[in-house]
Parts: C-alpha cells; sequence; structure tokens
C-alpha cells in the first residue's frame, strides 16, 4: 500500500497571511482537522486544529464571542503554524508514514510530489483505515491466532493445511511477541472452525485464540 492510494487527494490550503478565524472556519466546514500552509506554490508550514486551540481563549474568558472572533482575525496562521514541517513523498509507503508518525508523535503529515508540491494529506485516521481494510475486519471473517516459535516453514505449513481444506486466507499478518514467538493472524471463510484448528495443533502449532469480528 502506498501514500498516494490511501491520503486524502487535492487538500484544502492557506496561505500565511490567513486569518485564524478563516483558517478555523476552513477547517469546521470542511470537517478536517489541518491545513497545508503554501506560499508561492511551496509547502511553508502546517497549520493545525491543535495550533487554535493553543491561541484561542479560554472557556473562562469574559471576552464577548465578538470580541474573541475579533481576536482571533487580528492573528494569522504564521503566527501560530508549524513551520519546521515533518513530510512524507506520495510515493512512499503506508508504512513508512506509519513509522514517521509514530517516531514523531503527530496525527497527520503533507504529501508532497517529486517536484514539492503539496498533493495531499495523509493522517492516524487513514492509516487505521488501512488497517481496517488490511484485516478484513468489516466483512465478518473467522480469525485464528497461531503462537509458533521463529522457524523456516511455519507459513508453509500453515497454507498448506488451507489449501488441503479448500480455504483460502483473506489474510495474514505475523506479529512478533518480542521473546522470540509469533502470533500469526489469519482471516478467511472457515466454515469449520474447530476442524481447522485441530488440523494446525496435529501439525505442531498451538491455536490461541479463535472469533469472529465485523
Amino acid at each position: 500500500m502506498f501514500v498516494a492510494n490511501r491520503m486524502a487527494k487535492n487538500p484544502v490550503t492557506v496561505t500565511p497571511d490567513v486569518s485564524l478565524d478563516e483558517a478555523a472556519t476552513l477547517m469546521k466546514k470542511g470537517h478536517f482537522r489541518r491545513l497545508p500552509v503554501v506560499d508561492a506554490g511551496k509547502l511553508v508550514g502546517f497549520f493545525s486544529d491543535r495550533d487554535l486551540m493553543r491561541v484561542a481563549p479560554s472557556p473562562a474568558t469574559t471576552l464577548s464571542r465578538y470580541e474573541e472572533r475579533s481576536l482571533l482575525d487580528k492573528m494569522t496562521v504564521r503566527d501560530v503554524m508549524v513551520k519546521n514541517v515533518i513530510t512524507v513523498d506520495e510515493d512512499a509507503t503506508l508504512e513508512e508514514a506509519a513509522l514517521i508518525m509514530y517516531n514523531h508523535k503527530i496525527g497527520g503529515l503533507p504529501v508532497l510530489s517529486s517536484v514539492g508540491a503539496v498533493v495531499g494529506v495523509i493522517t492516524e485516521t487513514d492509516i487505521f483505515k488501512a488497517f481496517v481494510d488490511v484485516m478484513g475486519l468489516q466483512e465478518g471473517k473467522e480469525r485464528l491466532t497461531v503462537h509458533t516459535n521463529n522457524k523456516v516453514g511455519v507459513v508453509a505449513d500453515i497454507a498448506d493445511i488451507f489449501r488441503e481444506q479448500g480455504v483460502s486466507m483473506d489474510s495474514f499478518v505475523t506479529s512478533p511477541n518480542g521473546d522470540g514467538t509469533y502470533d500469526l493472524i489469519i482471516r478467511g471463510d472457515i466454515l469449520d472452525v474447530e476442524g481447522m484448528k485441530a488440523k494446525i495443533e496435529a501439525a505442531g502449532y498451538e491455536v490461541v485464540h479463535t472469533a469472529k469480528i465485523g
């Protein structure tokens, strides 16, 4: 999976001199939380609702609504935007984008083309949606979790059992446990879950969990 296939394309952008009130209105109308800031076609900042909250009057303020809006209208995006923007290329993998967000503890990234133009925004919500799709969580598939040691041939053994039973694997994820063992998380249209479990355990593997989610 690539960022280009999962990002929000052609995002709304603002210039640095746009007022905070105008930027807030754009985000509210568009139902999004982040705005790339562009000047002369180049990305110069990233503005989010979190930046707005940092400078917005406290709920305990004695200012009237008019005074609050007047205050925000005097400040510009340039005053509060993130200037050292962390970005990702549109041809990067979704895993790369997820790792960047995880390492920097941020919830979204502007996406740049090969010539540096802003072509999208990828967020943690897009990552979650991709995870749901990859795992087939909305399709109501049976889920098996197989616990195993790290050894050569495990995937082939499990795949052979599924093939012999005439069952396709819709998703197959390997999850390391940190102690040298792995959990294999498999989803598919498994009509006889107990029978499949027995076949896998007869091959020397432990089925630690079965469920149907979705």
